[in-house]
């Protein structure tokens, strides 16, 4: 159960005309493989489409079958991408004894002398 959601491929879409539903992707998508997720990305505020989704395939086959087919077709008057996205592989940084996530600020209290008089904020008048 586990070897298949390690072998997913995840392609990359743009170029897909706005109003296209996740229903009409899948079921283009679908004539080449088996599609197991879609995401399209939407602007958070206002929902709008913004050109690109990212979807999950079953397996290498199908994911080189849908780029093979539907890369640089037209939709209607757009042209669609379909790119097989690389994951990108994490950096991590080596470790030192004395090494700390992030650098701290060096911050002091100062002393306030009895010639200076504290600055107070004026008072909000209703």
């Amino acid at each position: 159960m586990f070897n298949n959601i390690y072998s997913m491929i995840k392609l990359f879409v743009g170029g897909f005309p706005l109003e296209m539903t996740e229903l009409e992707l899948v079921k283009l998508f679908n004539l080449h493989g088996d599609v197991v997720t879609i995401k399209i990305v939407r602007d958070k505020k206002t929902k709008i489409c913004k050109g690109y989704a990212f979807l999950e395939m079953k397996n290498q086959e199908s994911a080189d079958n849908a780029v093979l087919a539907l890369d640089n077709t037209f939709i209607g008057d757009r042209q669609l991408s379909v790119k097989i996205r690389e994951d990108q592989p994490v950096i991590s940084k080596p470790k030192t004894g004395n090494f700390s996530p992030r650098p701290r600020p060096s911050y002091f209290k100062r002393e306030q002398s009895a010639e200076e008089p504290r600055k107070k904020r004026p008072r909000k008048i209703n």
